[in-house]
This record gives C-alpha cells, sequence and structure tokens, in this order.
C-alpha cells in the first residue's frame, strides 16, 4: 500500500516517518514525500528517508517534486501544506493582531486568510489525484482543518475526511486525570474542528462528567490546556471545551499575552523552522542521520513543549523548554510511541482498508448527528471507519451557547468556502464579517483588503 503526503518536507514528517516506522504500525510499502521546496528535500525530507533507512525500512521512504509521481499508486494521501509558508502566517497573525483581534492561525481572520490561500490548491491538487488514482482517500491536515476538509467534501473529486488530535488529546488527559484506563473510558463529544466540547465522561459506566466540572480548578492545575479557561464559565456552560475554544471565550487575554510577549506563535514558530532547518543542513555536512536527528528532536521538542504557551500566559517559554530537552537528550530513533495526529490517521487508514474497524473522532459529513446542521455540513464528531466508509455517530447534546457558536461558525465556514471557490472577493468580506470573533464587515472589509494587499499572488484570484 502507498501513501503520498502532500508538504513531505513540513517540519513534522520525520517525526511522523520516525513513529510510524518504529512504532510497529508500517502498513506501508511506500511513503511518497511531494515537496517542490529543494532546500525542505535536503533537510526534512532527507531526514525522513534516511531514518527510514537507519530503521530497517530502507527505499520505503522517496522524494519526489512531482506531483503527478507521488500520487500515482497512492492508497491514501495525507494533506500537510502551508500555502504562503511561515511568514504567510506571520501575516495572517499580524494583520488582526495590530486590530486588537484574535490573529490564530486556524481562527478568527488568521484562519479566514490561511483557507482563502488554501482552498484553491487543495482543490487542484484534488483535481490531479482523481487523475492519478481515483481511487485514493484524501486524509487531510492542512489547516484551518475543518473549513478545508467542508471545501474537500463539497468540491473535491476524492474522497476526503479531516482529522486533528486535540479532541483524543484532551479526552486522554481527562482519563489520566481521574486514573481511569483508556478501554474504560466511553466519552461523548461533538462540535466543528477547534471548536468542539466533550459534554460526556463515562468510567466503567458511571457518568463523570459532573464530578470533572466541579473539580475544574484542580484540572486547570493539572494540565496547561485546561488552565486557558475561567472555572465558573466551563461550569456554567456545562461542557467541557477543547483547547482552540479560548479563542472564543477570551479572546482579549490572548490579545493582552501576545502583547506582552512581544512576539506572536508565528513568529516564534518560524525563528524556531529557520533554526531547525540550518541546524539540520549543518549536522549532514559534519555528520550523519543521527546528528541530523538530534538537532531536529530537540527543536521540535521545543514547538511541542511550548504550544499555545504565548497565547494563554503571555510568554513563550523556549528557555526552559530547551533547558528540559537539552538535559534529556534526543528521543531514541527506535522507541516511538503511535499517538497525536499521526495515530488518529492511522485509525483512519487501518478502518477504510477493513484491517481493523475503529471508533475514531474526525471531520467528516455531518448527516445526522448534529441535527441543528446541515446533513453536508462537516463536522467533528465520533465516527465508526470501516471499509464500508465513515459513519458519523450520533452526536451529545450540546449546550445551548455551545450551539448557537457552533452554528454562527458553519454559517462563516460555508460562505468562505463559496467566495474561495467562485473566487467572489465582496463574498469573502461577508464570510469574514459572520466570524463570532470579527466586528462587522467594515472591519470585515479593510481586513481583507490588507490581506489581499500582503500575500499578493495568493489572493489574487479574488476579485
Amino acid at each position: 500500500m502507498k501513501l503520498a503526503i502532500l508538504g513531505g518536507g513540513g517540519v513534522r514528517m520525520p517525526a511522523f516517518v520516525r513513529a510510524v516506522l518504529s512504532g510497529g504500525a508500517n502498513v506501508f510499502d511506500e511513503i511518497s514525500l511531494f515537496e517542490p521546496d529543494p532546500a525542505r528535500r535536503q533537510t526534512t525530507g532527507r531526514l525522513a528517508v534516511e531514518l527510514a533507512g537507519l530503521l530497517g525500512y530502507p527505499g520505503t521512504v522517496t522524494q519526489t517534486a512531482d506531483a503527478d509521481e507521488a500520487f500515482s499508486g497512492a492508497s491514501f494521501v495525507f494533506s500537510a501544506i502551508r500555502v504562503g509558508g511561515d511568514q504567510g502566517r506571520v501575516i495572517d497573525e499580524q494583520v488582526a493582531l495590530r486590530r486588537g483581534l484574535v490573529g490564530q492561525e486556524t481562527t478568527g481572520p488568521g484562519g479566514a486568510a490561511m483557507a482563502l490561500r488554501t482552498i484553491p490548491v487543495v482543490l487542484s491538487y484534488c483535481e490531479r489525484l482523481a487523475r492519478c488514482s481515483p481511487g485514493a482517500v484524501l486524509i487531510n491536515f492542512t489547516n484551518p482543518a475543518g473549513i478545508i476538509t467542508q471545501a474537500l467534501s463539497l468540491y473535491g473529486e476524492v474522497p476526503a475526511v479531516g482529522v486533528c488530535d486535540t479532541p483524543n488529546g484532551t479526552l486522554e488527559r481527562l482519563g489520566e486525570f481521574l486514573g481511569a484506563e483508556r478501554e474504560a473510558v466511553r466519552s461523548e463529544y461533538s462540535g466543528l474542528n477547534h471548536l468542539g466540547w466533550i459534554t460526556s465522561f463515562r468510567v466503567e459506566g458511571e457518568e463523570r462528567i459532573g464530578e470533572l466540572l466541579e473539580r475544574y480548578e484542580e484540572l486547570r492545575h493539572f494540565d496547561h490546556r485546561f488552565a486557558a479557561f475561567d472555572t465558573d464559565m466551563v461550569q456554567r456552560v456545562g461542557a467541557l471545551p477543547t483547547e482552540y475554544v479560548f479563542y472564543y471565550y477570551d479572546s482579549r487575554r490572548y490579545v493582552t499575552g501576545v502583547a506582552h510577549a512581544g512576539s506572536s506563535r508565528g513568529q516564534d514558530v518560524l525563528r524556531l523552522n529557520e533554526e531547525l532547518l540550518g541546524g539540520i543542513a549543518r549536522a549532514f555536512e559534519k555528520g550523519d542521520v543521527e546528528d541530523a536527528w538530534a538537532t531536529y528532536s530537540l527543536l521540535l521538542g521545543v514547538r511541542r513543549d511550548t504550544y499555545m504557551r504565548t497565547d494563554t500566559e503571555g510568554e513563550n517559554h523556549q528557555t526552559e523548554a530547551r533547558s528540559l530537552l537539552t538535559a534529556e537528550g534526543p528521543a531514541p530513533l527506535a522507541e516511538a510511541q503511535i499517538g497525536g495526529y499521526e495515530g488518529v490517521a492511522l485509525q483512519v487508514i487501518a478502518g477504510l482498508s477493513s484491517r481493523r474497524p475503529a471508533n475514531v473522532i474526525v471531520n467528516t459529513r455531518n448527516g445526522s448527528s448534529m441535527p441543528f446542521l446541515e446533513a453536508d455540513d462537516v463536522v467533528e464528531v465520533p465516527s465508526l471507519v470501516d471499509g464500508s466508509g465513515i459513519q458519523p455517530r450520533a452526536a451529545g447534546d450540546l449546550p445551548r451557547s455551545a450551539r448557537g457558536l457552533v452554528t454562527q461558525m458553519k454559517e462563516y465556514e460555508r460562505t468562505l468556502v463559496e467566495a474561495a471557490v467562485t473566487g467572489n472577493a465582496e463574498l469573502a468580506q461577508i464570510a469574514l464579517s459572520l466570524h463570532p470573533l470579527v466586528p462587522g464587515i467594515t472591519e470585515a472589509r479593510e481586513l481583507l483588503s490588507e490581506y489581499r494587499q500582503l500575500h499578493g499572488a495568493d489572493l489574487a484570484y479574488l476579485s
């Protein structure tokens, strides 16, 4: 079975390859990394290829700058691209932040700008994929994942599903907080990508969601993803929000935090990625794949361990993370646990290829799982994934305030997708004005005007 990866030179791809090949989950005869950027092919791409050889799978991972070559014969395609690169993300954030608005890569104006740049590109790749491998399934990691998957579902020429590790990561930490074995937990979760809530958490048949709400102040000290929220507000809502709901519940705190830190997450990631790519290149010049892995492991770990810290705490904590990770040393090459987004994606593949049916939280067509939305809206809900496809389960009943946010966000998403597909700039402005974090059409027009100016060719199709 062949897996093709759009964005195969991305900074997370060597870690993905290592986890798949060393974690006992490899089901691929070939993993083809499509990467048009030569610098990334020579750094992160080369590291992924050489890691495969070191782990006993020489020749399994290949690289190409030709999308048709990557797609040909593929059963599955992972999409993990960033149109406009890291600098595009910085623009997305800063245009919003200068106006005192949330400037996050998936949420608010920044997410809208990223989606508008990305949707036409992903759909064009779908056309090529449909020609090269019409039976392939596209698994979308590309952010903003919910909107991109909505566009793929409505207009793509291949089957598509979106994956994200945020819900699963939250559920795992709740189980650890209660000391519950994973197999003993049954939960209910629903919403949109980066806008979801846990409405039930049963351990060995006993409902514990009330206890989790009552003990929320303890949860805030247990894990940073819960610390972002106000205890009284969460208890009033009556469901446990996943981490990205923070941007809706406390947008002023985010804006203030970034100002205090003096640098947005996108700026931090830009610098980290430049350091990472340069470090890998120098390691290969002076040493071998193990030297390159040591450099990569450290800097990717810093990026992982400082995730959302600037946004919620006003401090990126990179100094502490570097110190701890340097003391620990690089992660052993042959020791990997399948988790995160790669774990979710591999569960989807195992289910769709009829090897092992799975219940997985994915972004897929709603059907009737969330009855207050349209059947073809893409939602994030637990689904049965097997050889017959993806069947979303009936979702837990969201609190009224959450339903209101989801309804408004879905109207924004659908309108933005339509604007991207038709190239209608006026419709894109209207879509942006519908976002709950944008204060009206006048602000939306000014935002989009500046985005079009700064992103140049990437948004030139809008008229």
